[in-house]
């Protein structure tokens, strides 16, 4: 099997190398390397015009659909491999994919693990990334930035949808799983993320997902789910609601104790640091939550 490794990148040229580095480490190497530029600024075309064993295609303008369905078409092989080139990708990620892919899979669903350097990026980290033990393989969607597929699947599935800027491989994912395609969760295949490094980066990137999905009709029920517990927990409270208001905080509780010790994982074992993630943890999913219902809503008003 001969298998391309696609990527689109912007502006990301602290770590556009370190992902490179990270690919040419790779225990089973690509067959060729298609990286789309979507109008970088900061050096990154620079250093990937270097790169003798990256093609390179300079899209000025393009969001990440248009990007990466421009990286597939340009791509001789049959076998699609798909990240971001600021992740960084360990050494047996593509050996995983592949694996998964010759066992007969249509899409080889990797996993995904973040780069958090410093305690907010740890504890943000701890709110949206799940572990492997975690998650149900029957139900993962992987993200773009850790997955494998057959470009059969990927055609009859419709591409990725240029119409949407963010959120795009999302609704693939719902596209593959309409016609049928197999899906192997592959936990092995991990490419690394780095986390967004401020409140203000983390707000817009919730903001947008959700936006993203208002926009292309994907997860209703899961952000209705979300606008009715955060209504009952308004309504409780005024008045003499205190059994409810009890049993909303024990629920919040048990809903946030698994992301707090996410985080304590990342963390390094000292105290300060496991209590301060105790309170950060939770005050950064409400922030994602608050971020996510006024993105959804925006996305709604633009939709309509």
């Amino acid at each position: 099997m001969k298998i391309s490794l696609v990527a689109t990148v912007k502006d990301a040229g602290l770590h556009v190398g370190a992902f490179l580095d990270s690919v040419r480490a790779q225990t089973r190497l690509p067959d060729e390397i298609v990286i789309v530029d979507g109008g970088s600024t900061d050096g990154t075309v620079e250093t990937l015009r270097a790169a003798d064993d990256v093609t390179l295609i300079e899209e000025p303008g393009a969001n990440i659909a248009r990007g990466r369905n421009a990286a597939i078409r340009a791509a001789t092989h049959d076998a699609i491999a798909v990240s971001d080139a600021d992740c960084v990708l360990a050494p047996d990620w593509l050996a995983n994919l592949e694996r998964a892919l010759e066992e007969g899979a249509e899409v080889a669903a990797g996993f995904y693990r973040p780069l958090a350097s410093t305690f907010f990026e740890a504890c943000s980290a701890a709110v949206s990334l799940m572990e492997a033990h975690e998650v149900d393989g029957d139900r993962f969607l992987p993200s773009a930035r850790s997955v494998a597929f057959r470009r059969e699947a990927f055609e009859k599935a419709g591409g990725y949808p240029e119409w949407l800027d963010i959120g795009e491989d999302m609704f693939l994912n719902h596209r593959l799983r309409e016609q049928g395609a197999r899906m192997d969760f592959v936990p092995e295949a991990v490419a690394y993320w780095r986390v967004r490094p401020t409140l203000g980066a983390t707000w817009r990137q919730y903001f947008r997902y959700a936006e993203g999905d208002a926009l292309a009709g994907m997860h209703a029920t899961r952000h209705a789910v979300r606008f009715g517990v955060y209504g009952l927990a308004a309504a409780a409270l005024p008045g003499r609601r205190s059994g409810l208001r009890r049993a909303l905080g024990l629920a919040a509780g048990m809903y946030a104790l698994p992301r707090v010790r996410r985080a304590w994982r990342l963390l390094p074992n000292r105290a300060r640091d496991r209590a301060g993630a105790a309170a950060a943890v939770p005050a950064l999913m409400l922030l994602a939550d608050a971020a996510k219902m006024v993105g959804y809503l925006t996305g709604r008003r633009r939709r309509s």
